[in-house]
């Protein structure tokens, strides 16, 4: 299963949020303004790394190559194009097959280094970026990677692709070829990530494509320029990628010491119990274990004990994310926000947390908890209050005065807890009514709780039902069962897409260096536009202030300021009723799977397992 995590003597670096998280002043650390074409681009200063450096920190250059690592996905696929709305794509073609013009780091907030792309050039307002090509990128085929190639990418994916890729397309007023390997993008308004996600798009071999739907789902293998190629697929079950013995960049700094494995595999089953009995048969080789409680309780299987596989914890500096029950504001039952905070009320955290886990992990407090980024939980002061006071009359109760979930109860019923959402609905039109929650037209309060049978990134599918069932039990004293629907995958893609649920299981990890993308995530567009994260139907005015200021900022104080704020208005928006996280990552792996001693920023994020890890042969 996947997630989507230390200083240096580096003067100034991506590490900005890091920085005033440590105390030390940020506000008027210069922006640096680049005037030529550069190895590297940072959100804020200059990348932590210099020209010429040999490899990223947290890779080893002198691992071992070859070998194979086994990983499980819960469900199925039926496509191989990640990068359209339709069909349920097969995870890792967009990693391992694909590449974009830079690589990020993951050991700083938003930093990108030259991968296809030799250099890349920004005003020092940012209005434009331009990118130069390597001479030597090559598709798996042999073939060049063009400049044409890379414009038509953008374009396609920026109108066809997934909703995901349009907004910051929409925002690209010009693109034109201005030498024979380089490009430029001229932006339609300023925006500081903007050149940074210019340089994050993936890149298509136009020739494949042409003549062809290109928004259909597809099982035709797509021709890449990453260093692994498709190599078998069993439709639905499982995906191999076998490394490219010629791939084009192996010698750069980014990529030495990555792309260990010869292959990668892929195998999907049914829930994440059947995963997890595969791994523990020795059918897959990484098992990223998800309960604190389960890891101290139950690894101790022949595996283990024989000393064939080891357990390894690591540890991440990235915020906590967003992981619950998201409740949809399109149905009017829950555009309420008294309704909403009910709803939190009978989720009676303690008690769930210590039944099913243990007590181990703690609360997520608010989407950017665990980490600077995070909102103080007492009235918003200084520049957070400034931002947010002109839109003080559309804001919910707590945005400025300070917001926190309730403490809850270590019994099963929290009847304090009770009486609040009791209040909460009266005050709200809803009344129990003959032992059912009812409003003045005698309509009864019912929702349906959506669930994946497969399980999801952060859960397993028997966690969230646990969790499901013990909330289920406790808002029946208000007079309220919800209809719990396990659904395959496929169908459980389909309808969050398309917004047809009332409350569904809900996951957003979240960074050190948010931007555009929220707007995907909590912008007014995704109310009814399809294939949005914005699953709460949330349209907020305010929140996309803050999303303007937050890549708009022009030094870190103002942005640390603005996502705080941002925090403020989700969090007190009662829209997701959260449930724990794990400041570490637990990973059960084969013994002779390694990684780098020197782990990441980011911890175990997209970037680090498989690319860095690495076979011992015995």
């Amino acid at each position: 299963m996947r997630i989507f995590g230390i200083l240096n003597d580096c003067a100034i670096r991506g590490l900005v949020p890091v920085i005033a998280a440590l105390g030390i002043g940020v506000a008027a650390m210069p922006l640096a303004s680049l005037a030529e074409p550069a190895h590297g681009i940072a959100i804020y200063g200059e990348p932590a790394l210099p020209e010429g450096f040999d490899h990223l920190p947290y890779a080893n250059p002198s691992a071992p190559r070859g070998g194979t690592i086994r990983l499980a996905e819960p469900g199925g696929f039926d496509s191989l194009k990640p990068w359209v709305l339709k069909g349920n794509a097969a995870w890792g073609v967009g990693v391992h097959v694909t590449e974009s013009l830079m690589i990020r780091s993951i050991d700083e907030p938003f930093t990108l280094y030259g991968l296809l792309a030799e250099t890349v050039e920004t005003a020092p307002d940012r209005s434009w970026v331009e990118f130069t090509l390597r001479p030597e990128a090559r598709f798996s085929d042999g073939s060049p990677v063009t400049v044409e190639d890379v414009m038509w990418s953008y374009e396609t994916i920026g109108t066809q692709g997934h909703p995901r890729y349009h907004s910051a397309w929409a925002k690209v007023a010009s693109m034109e070829q201005t030498g024979e390997r380089s490009i430029r993008f001229t932006f339609s308004e300023i925006d500081r990530e903007l050149p940074l996600l210019m340089g994050l798009r993936p890149i298509l071999k136009k020739a494949q494509w042409q003549g062809k739907d290109f928004t259909e789902s597809s099982l035709e293998p797509p021709i890449g320029s990453g260093p692994y190629v498709i190599d078998r697929v069993d439709p639905g079950r499982a995906i191999t990628f076998r490394r490219n013995p010629d791939y084009w960049g192996n010698d750069l700094p980014v990529t030495r010491g990555l792309h260990n494995f010869d292959v990668i595999r892929y195998d999907y089953f049914g829930d994440a119990n059947a995963m997890f009995e595969a791994f523990k048969a020795g059918e897959v080789t990484v098992w990223r274990e998800l309960s604190a409680q389960r890891w101290a309780q139950e690894y101790d299987f022949p595996l283990v004990a024989r000393g064939d596989v080891t357990l390894s914890e690591i540890p991440n500096q990235r915020p906590s994310g967003i992981v619950g029950l998201v409740m949809n504001t399109r149905n009017p039952i829950f555009d309420d926000w008294r309704v909403r905070q009910a709803m939190i009320e009978m989720f009676n955290f303690p008690f769930i947390n210590q039944t099913l886990n243990g007590g181990a992990d703690p609360r997520i407090t608010s989407y950017f908890s665990n980490s600077v980024l995070g909102m103080d939980h007492g009235p918003a002061t200084g520049h957070v209050a400034e931002l947010l006071e002109p839109f003080a009359a559309e804001l919910l109760p707590g945005t400025l005065e300070g917001y926190s979930l309730p403490e809850g109860s270590d019994r099963a019923m929290d009847r304090a807890a009770l009486r609040r959402a009791l209040a909460l609905m009266e005050e709200a039109g809803w009344t129990v009514q003959d032992g059912q929650m009812r409003n003045a037209a005698g309509q009864p309060f019912a929702f349906e709780i959506l669930l994946n049978q497969s399980g999801t990134a952060m859960r397993s599918s028997s966690e969230t039902q646990q969790i499901v069932n013990i909330y289920v039990e406790a808002l029946r004293p208000l007079g309220i069962t919800p209809r719990v629907t396990l659904l395959d995958s496929a169908q459980y893609v389909e309808r969050t897409n398309n917004y047809q649920f009332d409350m569904a299981w809900y996951e957003r990890g979240l960074s050190l260096s948010p931007g555009n993308e929220q707007r995907l995530y909590w912008g007014s567009q995704g109310v009814t536009e399809p294939g949005t994260r914005n699953w709460m139907g949330m349209n907020s005015p305010a929140a996309e202030a803050m999303i303007d200021r937050m890549v708009q900022a022009e030094d870190a104080e103002e942005f640390v300021a603005a996502v705080q704020a941002l925090d403020r208005i989700l969090t007190a928006g009662r829209y997701v009723i959260p449930v724990s996280f794990s400041p570490i990552s637990r990973l059960a792996h084969a013994s002779d799977l390694k990684y780098p001693e020197r782990t990441p920023l980011y911890g175990d994020w997209p970037g680090f397992m498989p690319e860095t890890w690495w076979q011992e042969s015995n």
